[in-house]
């Protein structure tokens, strides 16, 4: 019987670790994180305390992001987001040598190059933020709500392609959440599947 209770306790272990490792969960506080970003800054999850925040991953050399900012649908949920009061940050975690990767300037210039407004790029080379929220493509999104809590996690949207032309097909899961959330409403949908590339981790 003790030994039965010992197993128990080991395969309960096993499971909360497993558990621990697969990023946060929707529905409980958001992971505290901090980083420095395009322009030098340290930013971290305090600093929008009070506010809705998007966490974007991003890598401008995956088709799928160029998906949504080719057709102008990032940058115009970014401007409509944050004329909002809505924190929007943009997370590399390319490591160097790998596709995605960029500098301070070089990201300056990649959002004027392509009319991004996100409220700060974070540069996130070692990782550290993307494995801290299990981050798995690019693009992928998550909404924290004013209380700190995830309130979504997943895909920008419904169709899993790098077809510009079925952005308007698709059901809009981040659109709709961070408007559920911005209407104090549930988020119907608050987990679905991201797509897209792989995030380059060093």
């Amino acid at each position: 019987m003790r030994l039965m209770h010992k197993l128990a306790a080991f395969v309960a272990g096993i499971t909360l670790s497993a558990a621990a490792l697969a990023g946060p969960s929707v529905g409980q506080p958001a992971p505290a994180f901090s980083a420095v970003d395009s322009n030098g800054k340290t930013v971290s999850l305090a600093d929008f305390k009070g506010r809705t925040l998007v966490l974007e991953w991003s890598n401008d050399g995956c088709p799928f992001v160029k998906k949504h900012y080719g057709s102008g649908n990032m940058q115009a949920l970014q401007k409509a987001y944050t004329a909002k009061n809505v924190a929007w940050l943009t997370v590399i975690s390319s490591a160097p040598g790998k596709q995605g990767h960029v500098d301070g300037a070089a990201a300056n210039k990649l959002s004027v190059d392509r009319g991004a407004v996100p409220t700060a790029v974070l540069l996130d080379a070692s990782g550290a933020i993307g494995r801290l929220y299990d981050a798995k493509t690019t693009p992928q999104m998550f909404v924290i709500d004013t209380k700190g809590v995830l309130a979504y996690a997943g895909g920008i949207d419904s169709i899993p392609t790098a077809d510009a032309d079925d952005i308007a097909k698709a059901t809009p899961y981040l659109k709709l959440a961070v408007d559920a959330v911005l209407a104090g409403q549930p988020v119907l949908s608050p987990a679905t599947k991201p797509y897209g590339c792989s995030v380059k981790y060093g």
